[in-house]
């Protein structure tokens, strides 16, 4: 059987199927470019030159945030108790600082609880003393004003008369009499005769057990007093700070008994 010739507009060729399918492509292709060129003239700002801009929002629908996870009980606890810890640790850090730079300028002064030696003692002594002899005095010079090679210059005075020199060196004192006289109980006799010779010193008691006498002279020492006016009675020490001084027992009259009373009749 043979069959019949077709109608032309619905019986096509493999030429012109390929033709077809490549006008269609041509055809999209147009399409396409002209969308482009639709959104390069195109006002929106989602828009840059053809290609889309992603802005906050779309990055935010892009990127959801997590949702914020539960913690249990004992996590909260720890991250609570290091927190604290953290701040209490930056705050001894800072206090520590703080501190270090007040001891370093001088503004806080730190006193540790070390043994103290024995301290001075708070009565002057009474007893009545005889003056020795000067080469029986073993004497220490020390300089506590600002004038310099003042301790030699009293060293060598001292040693014109008599007195056995043992250390001349500059030192300090508080007190503001012209020399101060420093012995231990053995040697208030010596400190005695050194007050005999500077008016106005000052004696101050210590432990040492030996014999020794420190004389340190001041700002305001002024010179020794001349040799052939030293008053070498029998006295008592001179301690001016001690308020009021006390007195010689030996100068105290002693008592007298009371008048008897007649019993009556």
């Amino acid at each position: 059987m043979t069959e019949g010739p077709q109608d032309d507009d619905v019986l096509l060729t493999a030429r012109q199927a390929r033709r077809a399918a490549r006008e269609a492509k041509r055809q999209v292709k147009d399409l396409a470019y002209e969308q482009r060129r639709a959104r390069k003239r195109s006002k929106d700002v989602q828009f840059w030159h053809g290609h889309h801009i992603v802005d906050a929002d779309g990055l935010a629908q892009a990127f959801p945030d997590p949702e914020t996870p539960e913690y249990d009980r004992g996590t909260v606890r720890r991250r609570i108790t290091h927190g604290v810890t953290l701040v209490l640790l930056t705050a001894a850090l800072v206090a520590g600082v703080v501190l270090a730079g007040m001891i370093q300028r001088g503004e806080l002064e730190i006193k540790f609880a070390f043994a103290k030696p024995s301290a001075p003692a708070v009565t002057c002594p009474a007893v009545t003393l005889d003056y020795p002899k000067n080469d029986a005095v073993s004497v220490n010079v020390f300089n506590a004003g600002s004038t310099e090679g003042m301790a030699g210059v009293v060293a060598a005075e001292l040693g014109k008369r008599g007195f056995h020199i043992l250390t001349v060196e500059n030192g300090s004192t508080k007190a503001t009499a012209p020399a101060v006289v420093v012995s231990g109980p053995a040697g208030m006799a010596g400190a005695f005769s050194l007050q005999r010779n500077v008016a106005g010193s000052e004696y101050i008691q210590d432990d040492r057990k030996d014999a020794s006498v420190d004389f340190i002279v001041t700002g305001e020492y002024q010179g020794l007093v001349d040799a052939d006016k030293i008053d070498q009675t029998p006295g008592v020490l001179s301690c001016p700070r001690l308020s009021p001084p006390p007195a010689d027992p030996s100068a105290v009259p002693p008592a007298t008994d009371a008048p008897t009373v007649p019993p009556a009749n």
